[in-house]
């Protein structure tokens, strides 16, 4: 596992689109294991692959109180939004 380097705003990589993740393999398995390990570093409670430069739809999170109940959201959809635009 290794740390990852975090794009902050306004960085323009941000804004990149992000690509579906079509299988999950050992490098989409590796880089699920470096996002967790960067998130928990940080500290945060969720990372997303393009916050570190790769345009991949795929986030990680972890709300849990102890901070040991990682989860992990691969092609994540956006259902339902409120408040302003």
């Amino acid at each position: 596992m290794a740390q990852l380097s975090i794009l902050h705003y306004p960085d323009s990589r941000l804004r990149k689109p992000a690509l579906p993740v079509e299988a999950v393999d050992d490098d989409v398995r590796a880089l699920i294991a470096d996002l967790t390990e960067t998130m928990y570093a940080a500290p945060g409670i969720g990372l997303a692959a393009t916050q570190v430069n790769v345009q991949k739809r795929l986030v990680v999170m972890d709300v849990s109180e102890q901070k040991n109940q990682p989860l992990v959201f691969i092609n994540p959809t956006l259902l339902e939004r409120e408040g302003e635009n």
